[in-house]
């Protein structure tokens, strides 16, 4: 029995001594899809500063606005509020325990947030997020870019063969 006892104790020194390291952490979080771009701005930037204040920005994601794949609902002092849509926006840091505290106090106390999650990962992991994202992002920049089809009627099509055939 004190043999266990002190084997807890050895392991809860050890995990307190790690408290005092760096990690790397990932803080996904969803705003409020009814706010201005500036104002969905001012949310990212803020969360992003905070985490600056209390470690290291390893990586971003900057806020896009996205469908969710199902409606998340919020109790406000107006009422309910559902939520189809929200800006989603993600920050990589590395910081101790302390500042990781710190940076979730302040997704919980931002009432823009609606939903968040932050999970611990590696930065090579979260780089290599980015490097993804910034690759998709360019995929899509560029199908975009090509012409879209036009609907034409049939009319207009025989007479653009007429004016071909001439």
């Amino acid at each position: 029995m004190v043999k266990k006892q002190k084997e807890e104790t050895a392991k809860d020194a050890v995990v307190d001594e790690g408290r005092n390291e760096p990690h790397v952490y990932e803080l996904g979080f969803h705003i409020d899809p009814d706010l201005s771009q500036d104002d969905v701005k001012t949310v990212y930037q803020t969360m992003k500063e905070t985490i600056a204040s209390v470690g290291t920005v390893v990586a971003t994601g900057k806020p896009e606005k996205i469908a969710l794949a199902y409606t998340i609902s919020r109790m406000e002092h107006t009422g309910r509020h559902d939520f189809s849509s929200a800006f989603f926006s993600w920050i990589a840091y590395e910081t101790t325990a302390e500042g990781h505290k710190k940076v979730l106090e302040e997704a919980e106390s931002e009432q823009r947030i609606f939903r968040f999650i932050d999970i611990l990962t590696t930065k090579e992991s979260a780089e290599h997020t980015a490097e993804e994202h910034e690759m998709r992002t360019k995929v899509l920049d560029k199908t975009s870019d090509k012409p879209k089809e036009e609907n034409v009627s049939e009319e207009q099509l025989d007479a653009a063969l007429k004016e071909v055939a001439v």
